[in-house]
């Protein structure tokens, strides 16, 4: 039987990256009880490297309906959890990207990938196959995120000169859509939609009609998603509080309107979810 081990190895990338790229998390998860972990909605655009076996992406109730192997995958903003079915073992690389991340390394907006999980290839096309690699021949992990920083960045400065802003889309970030979603983060969804369009000089309809062009998302939907982010990060703390105070500090209207939300976008009822993750979050 093998001894039960988690390790988890957190950077951020280099300075001129982290526009686009907010950090690596490797992880080597050993000997943990099989079966399905769910990736739960956040403000990040994702990009998975499997460092073992493919990722098994299964597609159930409340989950993203996608499902596949993929040794190598990038991830879209979505309001559904991506369930992963694993034996108990899992070692690969996270990177977490932002919307201009999008552009800068994909060459395309977020929209593109909503909703959406897809291989790696298909948006890096040759880096993408170089990056997987070179970190899977690396022996450490100092060694996988220098390679992560010296590929991306190559990537980066091979966008079209007009710069990351238009990620060769020829169309630029409206500067209203990224300060909207600067506020949105900034107060963890937290935020009036209404007052927002205003304090920006939009209609609500016209900041949601760009907004969600460029991010693929509402207004209203990311603000949602980076509630509930946020009353993951607090259920998923080392001294976890109740759900009581999870749902208070994180600003449902009370436990009952968290427990709707849990549902919607993990299928779970959240003491459900706590009690299925096995894995460490």
């Amino acid at each position: 039987m093998v001894a039960r081990s988690a390790v988890q190895v957190e950077t951020r990338p280099e300075p001129a990256l982290r526009p686009y790229v907010t950090s690596y998390v490797g992880f080597e998860l050993r000997g943990f009880p099989p079966g399905i972990h769910l990736g739960t909605p956040g403000r990040s655009l994702t990009v998975v490297v499997s460092l073992s076996e493919p990722l098994d992406v299964v597609a159930q109730d409340g989950a993203m309906p996608r499902s596949g192997r993929f040794g190598a995958l990038a991830g879209g903003l979505t309001s559904r959890s991506v369930a992963i079915r694993h034996d108990g073992n899992q070692h690969g690389i996270r990177l977490s990207l932002t919307p201009l991340g999008a552009r800068a390394i994909f060459g395309m907006p977020s929209a593109a990938l909503a909703h959406d999980l897809v291989d790696l290839d298909d948006v890096l096309g040759r880096p993408g196959a170089e990056l997987v690699d070179r970190m899977r021949s690396a022996a450490t992990w100092p060694e996988r995120f220098g390679t992560l920083d010296a590929v991306l960045t190559r990537v980066v400065a091979r966008q079209p000169s007009t710069g990351t802003r238009t990620g060769g889309t020829g169309q630029p970030i409206r500067p209203e859509v990224e300060e909207a979603w600067r506020r949105l983060v900034a107060h963890r969804g937290r935020v009036r939609i209404g007052s927002l369009a205003a304090d920006l000089g939009w209609s609500r309809r016209h900041l949601g009609d760009n907004f969600r062009t460029e991010i693929g998302l509402s207004p209203k939907e990311v603000a949602r998603i980076l509630t509930f982010e946020h009353a993951h990060e607090l259920a998923t703390a080392t001294n976890p509080r109740s759900w009581t105070a999870v749902s208070a500090a994180a600003g449902y209207a009370d436990q009952a309107h968290l427990v709707r939300t849990w549902r919607e976008f993990t299928g779970r009822a959240p003491t459900t979810w706590r009690r299925g993750e096995v894995l460490p979050a």
